[in-house]
Formats: C-alpha cells, sequence, structure tokens
C-alpha cells in the first residue's frame, strides 16, 4: 500500500515538472543575418496602449444625442448709417415774377419818367433788392438811370421798414437837380409796395445828412415827409 502511494506521488511530481517546462518557451534562435528577432510582449503590457491613446484627448465629434453648437448668428439690427432713411430734402421756394414801375430822367435830366421792367425773386428782402438793380439799369438809351453808379452793399426789410447801406463812389456825385429826381425815383420805386412804409438810406453805414451835399436825407424817408 504504501509503494502504491508513493508511485502516485512520483507520477504527479513527473507531470508537474513535464508541465513546468512546457511554460517555458526558448528564445526564437537569431537568422542568419544575425539580427535577433524582438521578443513579443506579452498581452498584458501591450493591452494598455489603445486603453492610453483613446483616453489621450476627447473626441472632437459630438457623441451622439448631441448637437454641434450653432454660430452665432448676424446680427439683424442695420447699422444707423444703414437703417437711416435720408430725410427728403426741403423744396426750394418757388420763384415768383412781378412787373414793377421804375423811375428813370431824360438825357437832359429834365424830367422824372416812369418805365416798367420784369423782376424776379424768391423772398421778401429779394423782391426790393430787385426792384433797386432795376433802377440803376433802364435798358433803355433815352432814359437815364440815376442810381446805376451807386453800391448797394446790403439791404433788409423789417417790421415795414426798407434798411439799405450804399456807397457812393465819386462818380455817381449828380448836382442839385439830380439828386432831387434821385430821391424821388427811389422812393417811388419802393413805395409802389404798400407793405413798405419807410425807407432808411445810409451810406456805408452811417446815417448822413445829405446823399450829395445838395438837399437834405430825411431818416426815416416815409411816404408822408417824401409826397410830392
Amino acid at each position: 500500500m504504501l509503494n502504491k502511494k508513493i508511485g502516485v506521488i512520483g507520477i504527479a511530481s513527473a507531470l508537474l515538472l513535464v508541465l513546468g517546462g512546457c511554460g517555458d518557451k526558448p528564445a526564437a534562435a537569431p537568422d542568419e543575418g544575425g539580427i535577433s528577432t524582438p521578443t513579443v510582449v506579452s498581452g498584458a503590457d501591450s493591452s494598455e496602449e489603445p486603453a492610453a491613446s483613446a483616453s489621450a484627448s476627447p473626441s472632437l465629434q459630438p457623441s451622439e444625442g448631441e448637437t454641434s453648437p450653432s454660430p452665432a448668428p448676424a446680427s439683424a439690427t442695420a447699422s444707423p448709417s444703414e437703417s437711416a432713411v435720408p430725410s427728403a430734402s426741403a423744396p426750394a421756394e418757388e420763384k415768383q415774377t412781378q412787373t414793377i414801375s421804375v423811375y428813370y430822367t431824360d438825357q437832359q435830366m429834365t424830367v422824372l419818367k416812369e418805365s416798367k421792367a420784369p423782376i424776379s425773386f424768391t423772398k421778401g428782402d429779394d423782391k426790393y433788392t430787385e426792384a433797386f438793380k432795376a433802377l440803376q439799369n433802364s435798358g433803355s438809351g433815352d432814359l437815364i438811370s440815376l442810381w446805376g453808379k451807386m453800391e448797394l452793399k446790403s439791404l433788409k426789410f423789417e417790421n415795414g421798414q426798407i434798411v439799405m447801406d450804399i456807397h457812393k463812389p465819386d462818380e455817381a456825385q449828380l448836382g442839385a437837380g439830380g439828386e432831387s429826381f434821385a430821391l424821388s425815383a427811389l422812393t417811388k420805386t419802393l413805395f409802389q409796395f404798400p407793405e413798405v412804409n419807410s425807407i432808411e438810406l445810409l451810406v456805408d453805414g452811417q446815417k448822413v445828412e445829405s446823399l450829395m451835399g445838395h438837399a437834405d436825407l430825411l431818416h426815416p424817408m416815409t411816404r408822408d415827409n417824401m409826397a410830392d
């Protein structure tokens, strides 16, 4: 009986030796070129590499069920320069045309003569300025302007009064009769407009006693004090 047990133990030991020898694999012999083939690393180490690379960086692609962020929409509000609508420009004032009476003298400067002249204007002050310009040019060789050599510096109309400032060069000087006709021609031409009640005539911005040194210059000239 004892011998049988010893035999079983011996067989078991022999099997263990055989199994242990099978576990140790001999290294591969080098090929004829002298270069050894690298030993294959066990699967436990190699299996860690894909796991490491998989966790190195998160995927840029959205996972299932998630939506990628859409680009911010362009602002729907237009800039002030784009959205501003240019306002309509104010309509130009309509030019009016009127035929007025203008006064000149004859070539001998013996009488005051009336003539007709058209004027065009857009506002009140322009009307009186154009009337004075008509007084400066008769357009006829038979009629002599008494204000042709005067220079109008400014003219404005306010509260029924025309205030005009002139410059009188030396060549505009007239005699006593010519000065009287000149003032009459001016007042008759401007007083034909019913809204004009008085005329303040300045010479280079100053109130002078006489326009040409022969007759008094009233300040202002009115319909009453300049009546014939």
